[in-house]
């Protein structure tokens, strides 16, 4: 049964295949491949028992070890006479010894997967026991033990990978050239590190009695190269994207690329600040982002109007930007976003029609989101900082918690101020600090980011607004209180009837008496005061 190479060889044949897999997709046609080519299966348990049904033979794990199943099948292949004919090189004559002495055969081709540990704990009417149950204690030691011994076993933990090994069987053997197997060894190493870590972090947030907090007391995070960048943020620097695995939340991680230029790191920072915020809004929107900030955006019952009040609030800005709407992308807006500059284009849907007028745009890069709907409340955040990451629960905010507001000063807002403060406050969440937002007639009209201070951000947004919309009759919302009242000064010196900020200043009565003073209605979102 054994077949010994010397790691000058190339090549390995395959003679003996152990399969252990709980995902047993395409199974049966690889191992009915492997059986026709007279490759020995060793297998246990639920897969010994579909092969059979399926017509396949196999030796069951326990007549090669002499040991039963046990324990409610928590004991099946933690086994030496399994792991020694793993893990036993091929051309060391001590092993080869040690196998003989001890009649253990060697096992050339590992097929497994695990426990569905993270579809589990997706469930969340998971008990306590369930979860551990679903921990995988044989298959993880198993691919381990395959994948350090890579020159001389071949290890398989993804069903799609089995279609290049049904490839490989020729003359009656299937013969595995080491860069094929080291390549294998690679990604499950990877599929192991990516288990350990959904079993670390969710037991690091679950009490003994099923309770969860919110924060771990470790944290590993696993992410997959989606494809290399041309280069990183700037020319000197190398990039690359990596994503998460099976990430439900519609991103731009696993939009689909329709036409264009790969996507730059820049691209997609901004692509991705533009798509967040454009997932805000629930009836048709257009959101234009540039450097990482919105600089439009607006809501309209069509979605062409919608796109040009976007960039009209800013044109000079818009010019180079980033696009995203959150409904279908139909001829008329394809037609006038082909009139001007843009990088990247985001949407969930488009018309053929629209698909054909921006081909004429060979560089633009369209994008093609998976069906929008509202950020989840088990997302979170993470942040990188030198040495460290910062993590978060993400910004889940709703339209729901401008039911919950304090009216601060003596004027109420009207209904209309409230409509519009809600679509300047979904914007100013998204524009990076310190942000204002003026907004009007459902677009917005001004917006001052990223200023050292807030008083200079109002500023900022009376200049982006004085030669396109103007300010006055706008509303106002800022992304953190005011520290003093000239804030509010400035904003009535734009003609602003309304703002909505979080408050918890420890001169909000000041900024209060300034907003009275000037007819100004305010209100804080109780949901947003800082404590």
């Amino acid at each position: 049964m054994n077949f010994y190479i010397k790691y000058i060889n190339p090549m390995s044949e395959i003679k003996t295949a152990l399969i252990s897999v709980w995902d047993k997709s395409n199974l049966d046609n690889l191992a009915r491949k492997l059986s026709e080519v007279d490759i020995e299966i060793i297998s246990s348990g639920g897969t010994a028992k579909f092969l059979r049904e399926k017509g396949i033979s196999v030796q069951d794990v326990s007549d090669i070890t002499g040991f039963p199943e046990m324990l409610d099948g928590r004991v099946k292949t933690l086994h030496p006479k399994i792991h020694a004919g793993i893990l036993a090189i091929r051309d060391k004559e001590q092993h080869i010894a040690d196998l003989k002495s001890q009649e253990i055969s060697s096992i050339d081709l590992v097929i497994v997967n695990f426990y569905p540990f993270e579809a589990t704990i997706a469930d969340e009417g998971v008990g306590f026991q369930e979860v551990i149950e679903n921990i995988d204690i044989g298959g993880p030691t198993i691919v381990r033990a395959a994948s350090k011994n890579f020159q001389d076993v071949s290890v398989v933990v993804d069903p799609s990978d089995y279609e290049s090994l049904i490839e490989k069987i020729s003359n009656g053997a299937l013969s595995i050239d080491k860069e094929f197997n080291y390549n294998l060894a690679k990604k499950a190493l990877s599929y192991v590190a990516k288990y350990d870590a959904a079993i670390s972090n969710h037991l690091g947030i679950l009490n003994l009695d099923n309770s969860k907090n919110k924060m771990p007391e470790t944290l590993t995070l696993h992410y997959k190269k989606s494809y290399d960048l041309r280069y990183g943020e700037n020319p000197h620097q190398q990039g690359s994207f990596f994503v998460q695995d099976n990430i439900a939340e519609p991103c731009i991680a696993n939009s689909n690329q329709l036409q264009g230029k790969e996507l730059s790191l820049n691209n997609i920072y901004d692509a991705d600040s533009c798509l967040e915020t454009v997932k805000e809004f629930k009836t048709n929107a257009c959101v234009i982002v540039k450097h990482n900030n919105p600089c439009g955006a607006a809501e309209h019952k069509s979605l062409l109007q919608a796109y040009i009040d976007a960039r009209d609030c800013d044109p000079i800005s818009a010019f180079g930007g980033i696009v995203a709407f959150n409904n279908k992308v139909e001829k008329e807006v394809a037609d006038e976003i082909t009139k001007t500059f843009i990088e990247v284009l985001i949407a969930p849907e488009y018309s053929e029609d629209a698909l054909e007028i921006l081909k004429s745009k060979t560089n633009l890069r369209v994008l093609k989101t998976p069906p929008l709907s509202n950020k989840k409340e088990t997302l979170m955040d993470v942040k990188k900082v030198v040495g460290g990451i910062l993590y978060q629960d993400a910004d889940i905010t709703s339209d729901e918690d401008f039911t919950d507001y304090k009216v601060a000063t003596k004027r109420i807002p009207t209904e209309d101020e409230i409509k519009t403060l809600l679509l300047a406050w979904k914007v100013c969440k998204n524009v990076k600090s310190n942000a204002i937002v003026f907004a009007r007639d459902n677009k917005t009209v001004g917006i001052g980011a990223g200023q050292m201070n807030r008083v200079n951000s109002v500023q900022l947004a009376k200049i982006k607004a004085k030669d396109h919309y103007g300010t006055e009759g706008s509303v106002l919302a800022s992304d953190a209180f005011f520290p003093f009242r000239d804030g509010v000064d400035e904003a009535a010196s734009a003609g602003i009837t309304a703002i909505v900020q979080p408050g918890g200043s420890i001169r909000d009565e000041e900024v209060i008496q300034a907003a009275d003073e000037n007819n100004i209605a305010m209100i804080f979102v109780l949901s947003l005061i800082h404590i």
